[in-house]
């Protein structure tokens, strides 16, 4: 395959209890690595895209861990900079049945967070690059990386590059107001809009009516009216939802649903039952990478889709943050194989 995808964002490193185990009983972490833009960098270049990751790093051996991880997967790091004090941290406390899971971040001041646009040779990373991905998580861990994020955009439009956006609101890195007033100037660079019924809102400020994702109840008229006044105000090639339905922890309905903003045809995709849960972080980035895959494979939107939402409901059964499913085990499932029978 000969199109070439470029992502930006932040890799950090991930310490998560083992087990389930609550954070105050925890005397070890497990270890990986993994953020929005690294994860859907992982996915396509695992699907077989020429795909590389736009970053910063400390210049010491953690931040070369996080390279490491990425490079074992096929992604591209030539572009990443080496500049600034630390690594990003996550902690992540997993949570089962009931009990929610929870992170806890330990980002502030990293080499992401610090680094300007000019370490970056923009016109070199986009000058032969078919897809542009980021996310709203970029923006909201500093000024500078909304600046930076900004920067990239400009000049990929400026090369005919496609932009697609994962909305990612986190509650955690800023609030709804800062969000609307960084991302909606965003917007006007964005082909391929992706989000869910929370990002919408608190993001862009549409609002789904009558969907309650805390008690499994989806409204899906009120999806396709959000995603018509998305259409109306940005001009979205497509715009794209997952729709995750939370019986509990451990136990998620998972399908998706996107339109077209030219000719306003909405699909909404197969429902998967997905239980138990294994792990369900980098579910949604793992949806946006397949999603990208099957527009980049020249699929049509409703082939795209399911593509997406068969790869990351295969997501939720793997641990860690990257997505380890094939073209293949993807594919199967789409065509109804979802019996999890032994393969010999």
């Amino acid at each position: 395959m000969s199109k070439k995808v470029i992502t930006l964002g932040e890799i950090m490193l991930r310490l998560s209890t083992p087990n389930n185990e609550r954070f105050i009983q925890a005397d070890e972490f497990d270890v990986c690595y993994g953020g929005g833009e690294a994860n859907v960098a992982v996915s396509l270049a695992g699907f077989g895209y020429d795909t590389s990751f736009v970053t910063a790093v400390p210049d010491q051996a953690i931040g070369e861990c996080a390279v490491a991880a990425l490079r074992k997967y096929g992604v591209g790091t030539e572009h990443i900079v080496r500049c600034g004090d630390r690594l990003g941290i996550y902690f992540l406390e997993t949570g089962s049945a009931m009990r929610a899971s929870n992170v806890i971040y330990d980002r502030a001041g990293s080499s992401i967070a610090t680094v300007t646009a000019d370490k970056f040779d923009f016109d070199r990373i986009f000058e032969d690059a078919d897809w542009f991905h980021f996310t709203g998580i970029t923006p909201a861990i500093s000024d500078s990386a909304a600046a930076l994020a900004k920067a990239a955009c400009i000049a990929a439009k400026k090369h005919g590059v496609t932009v697609s956006v994962d909305l990612n609101f986190r509650k955690k890195l800023w609030t709804s107001e800062k969000a609307k007033a960084v991302m909606t100037d965003l917007m006007q660079y964005v082909d391929v809009c992706i989000g869910n019924e929370e990002d919408a809102d608190k993001v862009l400020g549409f609002k789904s009516e009558k969907t309650d994702v805390t008690k499994g109840e989806l409204n899906l008229a009120g999806y396709e009216d959000v995603f018509n006044r998305m259409a109306d105000t940005f001009g979205f090639r497509y715009i794209v939802s997952s729709l995750r339905q939370s019986y509990s922890a451990s136990d998620n309905g998972w399908s998706a649903c996107i339109m077209n903003g030219e000719t306003r045809e909405f699909y909404h995709s197969r429902v998967y039952s997905i239980t138990p849960i294994v792990d369900r972080v980098g579910g949604g980035d793992s949806f946006a990478a397949g999603v990208i895959c099957g527009m980049l494979d020249g699929r049509d939107m409703k082939d795209a889709l399911e593509f997406g939402v068969a790869a990351s409901a295969l997501k939720h059964t793997i641990p860690g943050d990257f997505n380890h499913v094939t073209r293949s085990e993807a594919e199967n499932l789409v065509k109804g194989d979802g019996s999890g029978r032994v393969q010999r």
